[in-house]
């Protein structure tokens, strides 16, 4: 049974555009604030982010490498009609518009922290699914052990296409384990809004205990593989990007400290946290890597 981790009380209103009585009415009686119980320490490492925070302060490198570039340039993806591809080991493989594939998949809210490699953080009440129900409603084959993922490639639209040190589409992979613990979830709102654009409409990946670079944005292909799955970044530079890519603050990155963080929304000035083990979620989520050498499985 899930436990209230963070609350409306840690995540500021949108009261540029929606009062909290409006907020309230847009979440329901039904919506959930979901997570497991966390440490007071872990409690104690939390600030509230606005709407406009995490709406404005993105890294989607097809729109741009800069941090507004995202919500700048993405306006112009067009995400309705939008098709997903399931293949690989999966008994009901095939071309899914979007609404047919996750229609029926009851959405709650989860309030998770976001950590990001670059070593800034936020706090994002995300609306979605449990990735679980969908791999269970496609049928997981004998033999899967892992799921990957590719992002569109609209190079009508995004214009960070064009731009070299990467190769498109952008791909990432989860464990199968991983992929099917509650924590992880696809996002497809925020705030109880649809999920905008630069936040990786229509639907996304959230895995909070891992660096925010393995949430991969506008997904068009979910593959269940029995191989370990490409993963962009981790190709692109493996010394610097892992294939797990677990928060781990005794594990530097090669160009800056991991030890701790800077919280979006205090300016030039925010005081810097320590970052927490799998970023707070390490009751939960530690057995799954029992035995395995967490320096060396970056």
């Amino acid at each position: 049974m899930f436990k209230p981790d963070l609350t409306h009380a840690d995540v500021t209103p949108k009261a540029a555009w929606m009062n909290r009585r409006q907020l309230i009415a847009a979440l329901g009686a039904g919506s959930l604030a979901s997570g497991l119980g966390l440490s007071a320490r872990a409690q104690e490492a939390l600030t509230p982010n606005t709407y406009e925070e995490i709406t404005s302060y993105n890294n989607f490198y097809e729109f741009g490498t800069g941090k507004s570039d995202p919500a700048q340039n993405a306006g112009a993806m067009v995400t309705n009609p939008w098709t997903v591809k399931v293949d690989g080991l999966v008994d009901n493989p095939g071309d899914y518009a979007l609404e047919d594939l996750i229609g029926d998949l009851p959405t709650e809210e989860r309030i998770y922290r976001f950590r990001c490699v670059e070593a800034w953080s936020m706090v994002v009440p995300w609306n979605g699914f449990e990735l679980n129900k969908l791999l269970s409603k496609v049928g997981v084959q004998q033999g899967a052990k892992y799921v990957s993922f590719e992002t569109a490639v609209l190079p009508e639209v995004m214009n960070g296409l064009r731009s070299g040190g990467l190769e498109w589409p952008y791909r990432e992979g989860l464990r199968l384990d991983e992929a099917m613990h509650p924590l992880t979830i696809m996002a497809t709102g925020i705030y109880g809004e649809p999920i905008p654009n630069q936040n990786g409409a229509p639907m996304r990946l959230v895995v909070p205990w891992k660096y925010g670079f393995k949430s991969i944005k506008s997904i068009v292909r979910i593959s269940l593989t029995d191989e370990e799955p490409y993963a962009t970044w981790n190709q692109t530079n493996p010394r610097e990007y892992g294939f797990y890519a677990n928060v781990n603050p005794q594990v530097d990155h090669p160009r800056w400290s991991q030890a701790s963080e800077r919280r979006i929304g205090g300016g030039i000035f925010a005081r810097r946290v320590d970052t927490l083990m799998f970023n707070g979620y390490e009751d939960q989520v530690a057995s799954l890597y029992d035995g395995m050498d967490l320096t060396a499985q970056f």
